[in-house]
């Protein structure tokens, strides 16, 4: 017995409980998932949701190591101690967290590529869709927004086109909801945004993954890149904040093209009556004109034509002393635009309880007239720990938005297309006081008065999560969500307008999207002896979209007072729709590091759709990386230039399944006959249709010099997609119109670079700066022998050329003996005759270079914000500009036609004026522009008032700043070089078109943020 009671009194000698507690740097967060060790020895302990933990200590042991991937490593020593708190600092040696899908990762140990975005940096910036906000601030990320209109759809393209007819965009992701980004708007008009409906201030951080690395978790749906958005939340044991922010916007163009006044256009008109009857006369063509006698009977012929067009559209005006001169560039534009932005919020928490609840309110006017955008909403984002193992949450928004529309581009009815009227028209007709009819189109300022296009948008969005502590290195994850976006549309045209028809016709659409999507998912963090550490997913993940739609349509109105169908006397249309499709997903993913230096992440998804044949159904997307951080070696220790240095490499497959709903299938169209209805063949089907795949690979190098005052990143990548999702024709004797198939191939290769320095910290004055660029080269390699081209046959896509070149003939310039356009024949020759010109490759929509660079300044309260963006490489077609830099009709010209050959040895790229001789008004490169430009995307400066002034006024920190947004553009283009008419989240062939679009705004705003 009593050897018995000795071996205890022993072992009590050898071993010892320590208890405590772990917290940020101020003591107000516990910290948990901290892995607690002694030094030297196997095992360890977590912390929990408290941040405290319980371990055994043997005899002797005096040093316990505390290690998370989000804070600085420490050391305590421990001796005579069996409590203690621990307090870490955060680790910004280049760890900021990276959200990764189902979890997240330290920077450090990253091994994928990634840009983040910090909610701070797009926040109070006046834009309708977040994605705007994004442009020059992550390499390799291409936002392009379509027009100045507020509300229309932005196109991201991350690391180049994967894909030449299959969805290009990538894959949002809110707080683990996958959004819906379909373009769902009448299919008549340009498309909107269906992520306007985020506030940009609600949101914390935007992680954009690039690499297959990092976003082959989400597999089949990640071939485009991932936006992971989170929003924001409260803070444990953080006192409850108010803040609000209130601005107030001032907008206008950045660039009008500039038209001719009316006498300018009343001269250029009788120049051209007095050319084209010098050539009538010289080439006879009796079929078109009369045979003149002499060259003055041909001129005087051709300018009484002019006269009468004149008389008539001036309604009787002097015009040859006075002419009208009504500018209509300025009409259709607002003298200034005004928005308006308040957003409260509302956060905090306890140390069992975060909440972040927020209100907004945003009301948008567009430069041109009528076009409006108007949004208010909620969030709610509830964390709660039930107990210490038990965690639950709720994220939830909900807004209604309405926008004002315009026309589409290509539509007369457009308020872009007012500038073709005759300056020499004038506004209002003398006679009736109402807005002139007599004009050469459809006077746009009727329309204005008459017409309206509204949509409105319901949305909830938002997911519920339960994550429960099984083991304390296992625990389990479960997310329900919902996106339930409704949209109703409203259309009415009056009587006197273009497209009313006298009669007065409308239309009423309505449209629901509904999402579900749950996610349920395991991970697994041990506690591993040495130097190894290990973290692994392994999830499930099911989404199931149903979508239901109806439209009607009517006409014949008693007026314009009443403008609901329920006054149509005729119903001409109605349709309704209903589809739906499902992912069923599952997924892992595991994370290895030895010894801190040597890092490792392997994933691997499965994923079916719907979207494919029973055979075809499940594709498997795997992807692996390696990462040494070089910095951490002992050869590079004793030394203080390089601060940091990782090199790292992945591979991966990705894919692509974004072609619509049964597309593998033989679909019949229904189609309808006087008093019967039936069906016609549409669609042939194709069983073996597969998931278009994308294999990328990636190298890189992360750095920092001089204690990290230098960091940055350089990637090369190299993106290879096969199986293309084609739509191709089929021969009409199968009476089919087309079948989608897998064919072919597509490449991007690339690479992008990062810098940021800390230029100056000293006295209280800071300076930081940061770049980036990249570069990155399309190639079609494989089309199977097809060409596909773009709607209006500017673009194609070819076998060997880039996504979208511009194929036609190439404009050589002026003869400078006759006026005549040039055009280059398949010989490298110059010729007048059109017919005889090549067709040839003359340039591409796809910049080559993109880029943005950010100088940061602060001091004593003070700070400001400059961003410079640019574009380099790329090609915009002026799809108008045969109408308004020609002169072969009757539109008003652009300012550029006073450079128009008038006469032998003169040197010019404009040809003479010609009405009745086609002298380079078709398809030519011609109105090809260079697109490259700089701009000065952002500028912000703002005073934070001082901490006296904020107690004297009882409040916890107080900002008062000014901004511009697109305050100065370098560039060559006629108009605003950010332009694309009809820009889709699906139209890959088609880029860098402008067809009357509306340039950017230029805006100033004026705010203030107050916390309480």
């Amino acid at each position: 017995m009593s050897i018995f009671l000795l071996l205890c009194h022993f072992t009590y000698a050898q071993e010892l409980t320590l208890a405590g507690r772990v917290t940020d740097e101020d003591g107000s967060t516990p910290l948990p998932d901290v892995i607690v060790k002694v030094k030297g020895a196997s095992g360890g302990a977590l912390t929990a949701g408290d941040g405290s933990f319980k371990l055994v200590i043997p005899s002797g042991a005096q040093i316990l190591t505390f290690s998370h991937q989000r804070f600085v490593y420490k050391e305590v020593n421990i001796a005579g101690q069996q409590h203690i708190l621990v307090k870490l600092s955060a680790n910004k040696d280049l760890s900021e967290v990276v959200v990764v899908g189902y979890g997240t990762q330290a920077r450090r140990y990253f091994t994928g590529a990634a840009s983040r975005i910090d909610g701070r940096d797009i926040e109070n910036i006046p834009v309708a869709s977040f994605e705007s906000a994004l442009q020059g601030k992550a390499a390799g990320v291409v936002v392009e927004s379509g027009s100045g209109k507020v509300g229309q759809a932005i196109r991201m393209r991350i690391r180049g086109t994967a894909s030449v007819t299959a969805g290009s965009q990538p894959l949002y992701v809110i707080d683990g909801l996958p959004m819906i980004t379909d373009n769902m708007t009448d299919r008549f008009n340009d498309p909107t945004s269906a992520l306007s409906d985020i506030n940009p201030n609600d949101i914390a951080a935007v992680e954009i993954l690039k690499d297959a690395a990092a976003a082959a978790i989400y597999g089949a749906r990640a071939a485009n890149g991932v936006v992971l958005i989170t929003t924001r939340k409260g803070k444990a044991s953080e006192k409850t904040q108010v803040s609000l922010n209130i601005s107030h916007s001032f907008s206008k163009p950045t660039k009008k093209r500039g038209f001719l006044t009316g006498k300018e256009y009343a001269d250029l008109l009788m120049e051209r009556a007095t050319n084209d009857g010098k050539w009538a006369y010289k080439y006879k063509n009796p079929d078109l004109y009369p045979d003149f006698a002499t060259e003055q009977e041909g001129i005087d012929f051709m300018k009484g034509s002019a006269k009468g067009v004149l008389d008539y559209f001036t309604l009787g005006a002097d015009w040859q002393q006075t002419p009208p001169n009504t500018n209509w560039e300025d009409l259709m534009y607002r003298d200034v635009a005004h928005s308006s932005q308040v957003d409260l919020a509302v956060s905090g928490g306890s140390e069992k309880t975060k909440f972040y609840i927020s209100g907004f309110y945003n009301d948008q006017e567009a430069t041109i007239k009528t076009n409006r955008f108007r949004r208010y909403g909620a969030r709610i984002n509830l964390d709660h720990k039930a107990s210490e193992k038990l965690s639950l949450g709720i994220n939830l928004a909900v807004n209604r938005a309405q926008l004002d529309r315009v026309a589409a581009d290509n539509s007369y009815s457009s308020g872009g297309q007012l500038v073709a009227q005759m300056p020499v028209s004038p506004l209002y007709d003398p006679v009736t006081k109402w807005y002139n009819t007599t004009t050469l189109y459809a006077n746009g300022m009727i329309d204005a008065a008459l017409n309206s296009n509204t949509q409105i948008t319901f949305r909830t969005l938002g997911n519920v999560y339960g994550s429960y502590q099984l083991l304390p290195s296992l625990s389990f994850r479960s997310e329900l969500g919902a996106d339930i976006y409704s949209i109703t549309e409203d259309l009415y045209k009056g009587q006197r307008a273009a497209d009313g028809a006298g009669i007065g016709r409308g239309y009423s659409g309505y449209l629901q999207h509904a999402t579900i999507n749950t996610n349920n998912y395991f991970t697994y963090n041990p506690i591993l002896g040495g130097a190894h550490s290990l973290q692994a997913t392994l999830g499930m993940s099911y989404l199931q979209n149903d979508l239901r739609s109806n439209a009607i349509s009517g006409e014949r109105f008693p007026s314009d007072a009443i403008k609901t169908l329920s006054a149509a006397a005729v119903i001409t249309r109605g349709t309704s729709d209903k589809q739906q499709y499902s992912f069923l997903s599952y997924f892992l993913r595991a994370n290895y590091a030895y010894q801190g230096k040597y890092l490792a992440t392997f994933s691997v998804r499965a994923d079916g759709s719907s979207r494919f044949g029973p055979d075809n159904r499940y594709g498997v997307f795997p992807a692996g990386s390696l990462g040494w951080l070089i910095s951490e070696e002992d050869f590079l220790k004793d030394q203080d230039v390089l601060s940091f240095l990782k090199l790292k490499g992945s591979y991966g497959l990705t894919g692509n399944a974004e072609i619509g709903n049964d597309r593998y299938l033989t679909l019949m169209e229904i189609t309808g006959y006087p008093n019967m209805s039936g069906y016609r063949p549409i669609q042939l089907g194709n069983p073996d249709l597969h998931w278009e795949k994308t294999a990328q690979s990636d190298i890189g190098l992360e750095f920092g010099f001089l204690n990290n005052r230098i960091t940055g990143e350089v990637d090369f990548y190299n993106k290879q997609t096969s199986g293309l999702l084609l739509m191709t024709n089929v021969p009409a004797v199968s009476g089919y119109s087309y079948m989608y198939s897998n064919v072919g191939n597509l490449e991007n290769r690339g690479v992008e670079i990062l810098l940021n320095s800390r230029n100056i910290e000293r006295n209280g004055f800071s300076w930081t700066t940061s770049l980036n660029l990249a570069y990155n080269k399309n190639k079609i390699k494989n089309l199977g022998g097809q060409v596909i081209e773009s709607e209006y046959k500017e673009q194609r896509a070819v076998e060997g050329q880039p996504l979208g070149v511009f194929f036609m003939p190439e404009f050589a310039g002026v003869d400078k003996q006759t006026g005549d356009a040039l055009y280059y024949d398949k010989d490298g020759k110059t010729t007048a005759n059109y017919f005889q010109a090549e067709n040839r490759v003359v340039g591409k929509s796809n910049p080559d270079w993109t880029g943005g660079l950010t100088n940061t300044l602060s001091y004593k309260g003070f700070d400001l914000n400059v961003l410079f963006t640019f574009v380099q490489g790329n090609k915009i077609y002026n799809r108008a500009g045969k109408y308004q830099t020609n002169f072969t009709g009757f539109d008003n010209q652009t300012r550029d036609i006073l450079r128009r050959w008038q006469g032998p040895d003169d040197e010019t790229d404009i040809p003479r004026l010609t009405s009745i001789f086609n002298n380079g008004d078709a398809l030519s490169s011609r109105w090809l522009y260079d697109g490259s430009y700089v701009r000065l995307k952002s500028l912000s400066l703002g005073y934070t008032l001082p901490a006296r002034a904020l107690a004297a006024l009882h409040i916890a920190n107080a900002r008062v700043y000014a901004s511009g947004y697109n305050l100065w553009t370098g560039s060559k283009y006629i108009s605003d070089p950010e332009v694309n008419t009809g820009v889709g989240v699906t139209n890959n062939i088609g880029g860098g078109i402008d067809l009357y679009s509306i340039p950017q705004a230029r805006t100033i705003t004026l705010g203030l943020n107050v916390t309480f």
